[in-house]
């Protein structure tokens, strides 16, 4: 069986506690620190590692800068516009409120608080 194209996402960041605050806030849950001498990444939580969907983290790496990339991650939500809510109310910014992509559910796009855009992804 072959595995989904998508294995792993950094999405990165110039001020981690400020972005850090931002994911834990907007999807509820808790960023563990992965230890890399390279750069200070703080992972999504992992169910397990046969469950759907790929698994990633933030990350600060000196001479990366945050913002204005052409790559939309998705996160998986019961409503999407939950999470789009909660992203405007701890400092981000809706840029396309909840919207139907047909057969295959609803979407809303948001700027996190580092300028990068994340998608929300729903059937309801």
């Amino acid at each position: 069986m072959k595995p989904n194209p998508c294995v792993w996402f950094e999405i990165y960041v110039e001020d981690m506690a400020r972005a850090k605050t931002f994911y834990e806030a907007v999807f509820q849950t808790t960023l563990v620190q992965i230890p890399s001498p390279e750069l200070e990444m703080w992972s999504f939580p992992l169910v397990s590692a046969q469950s759907y969907g790929a698994h990633g983290a933030l990350a600060k790496m000196e001479g990366v800068k945050s913002g204005g990339n052409s790559t939309v991650v998705y996160f998986h939500c019961e409503d999407c516009a939950i999470e789009a809510v909660r992203g405007e109310q701890n400092g981000g910014r809706v840029l396309k409120e909840k919207f139907s992509i047909g057969e295959n559910g609803f979407i809303a796009l948001v700027f996190d608080t580092e300028g990068n855009v994340i998608g929300l992804h729903s059937m309801q």
